[in-house]
């Protein structure tokens, strides 16, 4: 029902921000390591994977009536009858569960408050989305929102005295990205979404101006990826993943046209699991190694 493969969208960029907010305490104590400490990085990691799967299962259980009518979602774990309700339910309980320790583990560690005082109102907002689909054509931003919160919850549970313009402007371009990535994927339910009244730019706004939204929001991403460069004193390794990644959103959006959706998976998966793997590693590489 919940693959790990779709936390690595948005699990490099919470660990890009992790790495900025430990060079960031680093430099203002004049000790310690531009890195978080082993602990803090598994706990990061144990709070994006508890989020990811808290979000997807409750979205999940909320959509089985209506996966169970598309013909593309029906076979998923719920409407095909591989879990039922009560089995989802209680994962959800647990993944929540789970999360909520990890937030509390920064304060057990570090005496930080925030992550644990934060943690519901994030599960709140990310289960939020779930609905937005039912009465908003921007349900992609939302759900861009919701996983760009990532990079300043990592931010926040490493060094909250840090967090400022660079934390905000990273959460903007993830925002970005997935918004407009959402809308390039939602294109292939374009017709269902219009039967069941649903609401999706590609449905209410048709193909080729949801998919020009897609490229402003692309456009958007690389924008404010280089307005990092001077905010977080981001140097050349940096600077190439921004490069990268502007070819790969180029070709992302080359993939998919308004009459041709053959390539929506590729452009989806393959593109945008390789933009966040790749920018996230050459970003921690460049605080790092201070290129």
């Amino acid at each position: 029902m919940v693959k790990f493969s779709h936390s690595v969208f948005a699990l490099p960029f919470a660990l890009m921000a992790a790495f900025l907010a430990a060079r960031a305490a680093a430099q203002r104590s004049g000790v310690g390591t531009p890195a978080p400490s082993a602990l803090q990085f598994l706990l990061i990691v144990g709070c994006m994977v508890s989020a990811r799967s808290v979000a997807m299962t409750f979205n999940r259980i909320v959509d089985a009536t209506i996966d169970a009518k598309n013909p593309r979602t029906a076979m998923r774990a719920i409407p095909a009858g591989l879990i039922n309700r009560q089995q989802a339910l209680i994962f959800l309980f647990g993944a929540t569960v789970l999360f909520v320790l990890c937030c509390g583990g920064f304060w057990w560690l570090d005496g930080n408050i925030w992550p644990l005082a934060l943690s519901m109102p994030v599960l709140i907002y990310l289960c939020f989305y779930s609905y937005t689909k039912r009465f908003t054509r921007w349900s992609h931003f939302v759900l861009g929102s919701a996983i760009a919160f990532a990079p300043v919850a990592a931010w926040l549970a490493i060094d909250p005295a840090s967090v400022g313009w660079p934390a905000v402007i990273l959460m903007a371009a993830v925002t970005c990205w997935i918004g407009g990535f959402d809308i390039i994927y939602a294109c292939q339910d374009l017709e269902f979404d219009r039967q069941a009244g649903l609401f999706s730019l590609p449905a209410r706004w048709g193909p080729a101006r949801a998919l020009w939204t897609a490229r402003l929001a692309h456009t958007c991403t690389v924008i404010l990826l280089i307005a990092l460069v001077p905010l977080a004193h981001l140097g050349s390794l940096y600077i190439a993943g921004v490069v990268i990644v502007a070819l790969l959103l180029t070709i992302e959006n080359s993939l998919v046209h308004p009459n041709d959706f053959s390539k929506v998976n590729l452009a989806f998966f393959t593109v945008n699991g390789t933009i966040s793997l790749l920018l996230g590693l050459l970003t921690i590489a460049d605080v790092l190694l201070g290129k």
